[in-house]
């Protein structure tokens, strides 16, 4: 990592955001990036919305003791059921695949 450079955290559910993240690297070269699988609890998608919404604010807040400057939610569950609360969290700019 760059010194003084803050990386990009990208998240998923398991291992599918590397996609995601692969392609931020690419259109991103000058970027650091900091990925987060939460394999442990996977799939996301066999969850309920208020659970995916509690595992997705733990990922993104792990992201944030770890100085990010903003996360990428590269899990389709957690951007469809938990967009709204992650981007709310604060000091930190959160995007999803659907928003």
């Amino acid at each position: 990592m760059t010194p003084g450079a803050l990386p990009i955290g990208v998240f998923d559910s398991g291992i599918g955001g590397l996609t995601v993240l692969k392609a931020l690297c690419e259109r991103l070269p000058g970027e650091d990036f900091l990925y987060l699988g939460d394999t442990a609890r996977l799939p996301y998608g066999t969850k309920t919305a208020a659970t995916v919404e509690k595992y997705a604010l733990q990922a993104v807040y792990a992201l944030v003791r770890r100085g990010v400057k903003a996360v990428v939610v590269a899990c389709n569950t957690a951007s469809a059921a938990a967009l709204p609360a992650l981007m709310a969290v604060p000091r930190v700019n959160c995007r999803g695949l659907t928003g």
